[in-house]
């Protein structure tokens, strides 16, 4: 198709002013040509320029220069701006200006950086899979199979044999990759029947294999065979051997005797309607009413408050009791008010307050003490689940996964705190360290019990969880709805079971 000529009546300033109009409003703007990536706008690498009586565009960063000139524009709302540009031999194209702090321009920005990843995952696997064909590869969401367009996904095959792959671009999550390959991987063995899908490829940017590559050590190879591959800024791939990535980067801290909460000093704070006073391992003590710390005693000190803590002394008793009796209220499982910000805030911790208080009914082979909470703790952070590690009567650990809504990750994510705990007890560190004293930990894996409420498991768990190995042993656990009030255990399921 020949280039348009400009529209009637739009003369090239009119273009210009309509340009320069909408690069005054944006906060963030980049530029777009479809098929390359985002170029972002700065003040000094972008141009408009009259050549003769034809606008041109300029724009460039470090690797690119790219030269278009403007046939026409067209505002298409607030956050973006398509302009018909002049290409090779005369033909029109499209470029855009988006102003990715708007929705309408980031997520055009998002589409265009997967369609744009997804070709250099094509490379991948036309050097990887050279004689294979490539029958699917797509990097567009699939809710009904709950497949994400952040990681785009393949299928190849060969004859009767088939593998299914999936890439984690450059700034996506390479753990939570593994999470929707193994999806994948169970969708086209139901889809292509006539095909055997033995296999999974799984691509991430080169330095952060790690994550992926302990997760898959875990995972059974009677069910599939893995294949774990890193590439470069420059495309360059290597396989990755799971095996050489045994060392931890875990640390167990030496579990220190927690102050004596029964003191007198304490009874007045401890005796305020719906206090808890819970024991750390490293000697601190936390005060919470439902999961909310608004207080912690620390060598023999007590500081208080939600937002700022300021130290506790009598004279601020009426202070600190006003802060218990409204968190008392509005985290009231009886409160009217559930739209109120207390009673919503940190539900994962309103949880892990009922297991604490009510361990047995969730398993009743479980000690009620010691409970140790985030231990050994990640690096990172919050994950975003709460988890407790127990022992049962036999000396057997148990880790106790909690998680207020569904979760598309929590089976893996619970096995990355598993292969921790593993390591430790492996080594002896626990008892070492001063866990658990007085009881003999046995030798065994630890077993993983995921507590949800029985509506709020995601529907793809029995999917991951049926890759798990068998040393990895599962149990969810789905207590009812009204679990604020009480956790009354609905169902209890092994590994990949499904509800009858």
């Amino acid at each position: 198709m020949r280039a348009a000529t400009r529209a009637a009546g739009r003369s090239a300033g009119e273009l210009r002013a309509a340009i320069e109009g909408f690069l005054g409003n944006c906060r963030q703007p980049a530029l777009l040509e479809p098929g390359e990536e985002l170029l972002a706008l700065t003040g000094d690498n972008f141009a408009l320029e009259m050549r003769g009586s034809r606008l041109t565009l300029q724009a460039w960063d470090r690797t690119r220069n790219l030269t278009r000139r403007i046939v026409d524009v067209k505002n298409d709302g607030p956050g973006r701006l398509e302009i018909a540009v002049e290409r090779f031999a005369r033909r029109e194209g499209r470029v855009f200006l988006l102003d990715l702090r708007r929705r309408t321009g980031a997520e055009m920005g998002r589409r265009s950086g997967r369609l744009v990843f997804r070709e250099r995952f094509r490379l991948f696997l036309r050097r990887q899979f050279s004689e294979w064909k490539l029958a699917d590869l797509s990097a567009e969401p699939n809710l009904e199979f709950s497949l994400s367009p952040a990681f785009p996904r393949a299928f190849l095959r060969h004859g009767q044999h088939g593998w299914a792959a999936i890439a984690c671009p450059p700034e996506g999550d390479a753990a939570g990759v593994l999470s929707f390959a193994l999806i994948w991987l169970s969708h086209l063995r139901s889809r292509e029947r006539r095909i055997a899908v033995e296999g999974l490829a799984i691509y991430v940017p080169a330095g952060r294999e790690r994550a992926a590559a302990l997760r898959l050590l875990c995972l059974d190879p009677a069910a599939a065979r893995y294949e774990l591959f890193t590439y470069s800024e420059e495309d360059f791939i290597a396989h990755i051997d799971s095996r050489d990535h045994g060392n931890l980067d875990t640390r167990l801290e030496p579990c220190r005797r927690t102050a004596d909460l029964a003191a007198e000093s304490w009874q007045r704070i401890r005796d305020l309607p719906g206090v808890e006073m819970v024991g750390k391992h490293d000697g601190r003590a936390s005060l919470r009413v439902r999961g909310i710390e608004f207080g912690e005693i620390a060598e023999g000190e007590l500081r208080f408050g939600l937002a700022e803590r300021r130290p506790w002394a009598s004279f601020r008793n009426a202070e600190l009791e006003r802060l218990v009796e409204e968190l008392n209220r509005a985290r009231s499982p009886e409160s009217l008010d559930r739209d109120h910000p207390l009673y919503r805030q940190y539900p994962e911790a309103w949880l892990e307050s009922q297991a604490r208080a009510q361990i047995e009914t969730l398993d009743a082979t479980l000690l009620r003490e010691p409970l140790y909470g985030q231990v050994p703790a990640f690096a990172g952070g919050d994950r975003g689940i709460m988890d407790l590690l127990a022992v049962d009567h036999t000396g057997r650990l148990a880790i106790v996964e909690l998680k207020a809504s569904a979760d598309l990750h929590l089976p893996l994510q619970a096995l990355d705190y598993w292969i921790r705990v593993k390591w430790h007890l492996d080594r002896g560190e626990f008892t070492a360290h001063g866990y658990f004293p007085g009881v003999a930990l046995r030798p065994e894996p630890p077993r993983l019990l995921l507590v949800s409420p029985s509506l709020e498991f995601h529907p793809t768990s029995e999917t991951v969880l049926s890759y798990f190995s068998p040393q990895v042993e599962v149990e969810r656990i789905g207590v009812g709805v009204e679990w604020r009030k009480g956790l009354q255990v609905v169902f209890r399921l092994t590994g990949a079971d499904r509800p009858r």
